[in-house]
């Protein structure tokens, strides 16, 4: 589904079948990329996704748009699993966004499909904050050709700006533009908790 399209499903879950197809793709990637979760089991990760179906269904438009979400983490407080995309470049669905429907509307022509923050709510996830885009960057190394907006504080979208992030010449750089700015190459990368 390119730029941002979403499921028209209101309910908002996965078919047994579904579930189950989506379960092998997730535990293959978890298998593959232990450096990412190396203390974690994937026992417990799938018990945790079958008791919040409603999750799988995020995961699954994670994935359908071209993000390859894995577990990066686990947060001891609620005991829940941390899921983030984890595709090299920043996911093909879900680029040439503008940052917010503010953005969106405020543009008078050219305006783009749909809106970062829109999609995200849509498809049950949040955007990454500068300080978790920086800590996935630990794990690999992520949109060495694209780049992902970022969760923007509110003075720096008060002001008209929205940010992004890109990891060039061995480094994480964060940058702004307009919010009402898209590109070919920009999308954004989403987390989820479980």
């Amino acid at each position: 589904m390119q730029n941002g399209g979403m499921n028209t499903n209101k309910r908002k879950e996965l078919s047994p079948k579904q579930c189950e197809e989506l379960l092998a793709v997730l535990k293959k990637r978890f298998e593959e990329n232990m450096n990412r979760h190396p203390t974690f089991e994937w026992a417990d990760v799938r018990a945790r996704l079958e008791a919040n179906p409603e999750k799988l269904w995020s995961l699954n438009e994670m994935e359908k748009t071209g993000g390859e979400p894995d577990v990066i983490g686990y947060d001891e407080t609620t005991g829940e699993f941390i899921f983030c995309d984890c595709s090299i470049e920043s996911p093909k669905g879900r680029r040439s966004l503008c940052y917010d429907r503010e953005a969106l509307t405020s543009r008078k022509k050219h305006k783009p499909e749909n809106n970062v923050l829109d999609v995200a709510a849509a498809m049950g996830i949040e955007l990454l904050t500068e300080e978790q885009y920086r800590a996935l960057q630990k794990l690999g190394k992520f949109d060495t050709r694209t780049s992902s907006w970022l969760k923007t504080p509110a003075d720096i979208r008060e002001l008209g700006g929205a940010i992004f992030g890109d990891f060039r010449y061995g480094r994480v750089f964060v940058y702004h533009n307009s919010a009402e700015s898209y590109y070919a190459s920009r999308g954004f990368r989403g987390l989820l908790r479980v």
